[in-house]
């Protein structure tokens, strides 16, 4: 690597100077980069020489800005068929959040200290902390593309997020705390309010969703053929997304098979007879049926059904008319006060039946074990169920057994100095 200066003069006469490094890249290419200054010049060979030494140097005519990777790495997720709503929103992270602010910077000046740089001001456009970290996890996931394309060597986003690690999950984990029964969770009698409540096309639904613990996407997309009448069972092979598109679960762990109880399958006769029965299909690039979808919970017209018609039409005026809601403070025309249900999604029923397989016996749950509540779950680890339901899980010590094994050692204790002190 050399450092020369080089004159020149201009058309006008005038005479210029500037300082070109001289130097072989990691692929063993002559590179030139010209400075105005010889500080410049100077600093860029000090970084240079050392990034070409360990094997991490790109030079900027190798390389590309963040929004042309950008396009790159969205045109290869949408060839290799990832899910609409995954796409759309890793385009409308880059289109908010990520190419205002660097989409004109090369890859190759994407280090540690610009990344930090553009975190804080990220935060100083007044971006939510989950969604700053949801954009650094998408830069993380684009910079990976453009590795495997050579247009840069190292993940700075991914190097970030890695020394942060364990503390920044213990952080999230303890301002996000733990799921609470009465606020994120429904209790027993709030739940049987509910049953008492829903009726004609939501009963079937919700009683579903509260004794099987399934997806809202996963209900949405549950076929007929997926019930098992004689062997009392669902089985989860598919879902319907954001968009209404049918496609696989969430993950292998998602596909599973379902006990369900006899007041549930009787609910689903009954259903059966009256569920619209227009056939739906999914055709292929050449028009040929690949699949027919005959949902258990279809809209009018037998297509799937959208959440937010679900949750505006059947759960939220089900909780009120169970009692189960809250006070707006607002009244109607006739002065009535104007209520809203207390738990607004329908993953709340979710939490609800993963409560149910963990309480014991004696509480009216059906006290699974942690691996077989994952499976139920459709959780992809067991990791996944015990950060979020660890700590609903029955404990061995609880108070009762400690009491008895304290005064039971105490009694040993006395019964022992009494011994002691006999003549």
């Amino acid at each position: 690597m050399s450092i020369r200066k080089r004159t020149w003069t201009t058309g006008k006469g005038a005479e210029k100077i500037a300082w070109v490094v001289d130097y072989v890249d990691t692929k063993g290419k002559r590179r030139l980069k010209t400075f105005a200054k010889k500080k410049e010049a100077d600093a860029f060979a000090s970084k240079t020489d050392v990034e070409v030494r360990e094997g991490v140097h790109v030079a900027d005519s190798a390389t590309v800005t963040v929004e042309a990777a950008g396009k790159l790495w969205i045109a290869s997720v949408k060839s290799s068929g990832l899910e609409r709503s995954s796409i759309e929103d890793y385009e409308r992270t880059l289109r908010l959040h990520i190419n205002p602010f660097l989409g004109s910077v090369k890859l190759s000046a994407l280090n540690t200290v610009r990344l930090r740089s553009y975190e804080d001001e990220l935060r100083g456009a007044e971006r939510s902390p989950q969604t700053i970290k949801r954009t650094l996890t998408t830069m993380g996931t684009m910079l990976a593309d453009s590795q495997e394309r050579g247009l840069v060597i190292r993940n700075a986003a991914r190097e970030m997020q890695s020394r942060r690690g364990i503390s920044s999950t213990r952080t999230e984990k303890r301002q996000k705390g733990r799921l609470k029964v009465g606020v994120d969770i429904p209790n027993r009698e709030e739940i049987s309010a509910l049953l008492g409540a829903i009726s004609g096309r939501w009963r079937p639904l919700f009683m579903t969703a509260v004794f099987t613990g399934l997806r809202a996407s996963e209900l949405r997309g549950l076929r007929w053929k997926d019930i098992d009448f004689d062997k009392r069972t669902i089985r989860v092979h598919q879902r319907a997304d954001r968009y209404d598109d049918i496609g696989a679960p969430k993950s292998i762990s998602g596909e599973r098979t379902l006990p369900v109880p006899p007041l549930v399958i009787n609910a689903l006769r009954e259903w059966k007879l009256q569920c619209p029965k227009r056939k739906t299909e999914k055709l292929d690039a050449d028009g040929n049926p690949v699949m027919s979808l005959y949902l258990v919970f279809p809209n009018g017209a037998g297509n799937v059904e959208g959440l937010r018609n679900i949750l505006r039409r059947g759960l939220h005026p089900s909780w009120v008319n169970a009692g189960v809601a809250v006070d707006t403070g607002d009244k109607d025309q006739e002065g009535n006060p104007i209520l809203e249900p207390k738990y607004t999604g329908l993953h709340c029923v979710r939490h609800w039946y993963a409560s149910w397989c963990i309480n014991r016996k004696a509480d009216g749950g059906l006290e699974l074990p942690p691996k077989l509540v994952q499976e139920r779950m459709g959780h992809s680890t067991i990791a996944m169920t015990m950060d979020t339901y660890g700590h609903l899980f029955p404990r061995d010590d609880d108070g009762k057994e400690l009491a008895a094994a304290a005064a039971d050692l105490f009694e040993k204790r006395n019964a022992s100095n009494r011994d002691d002190s006999c003549p």
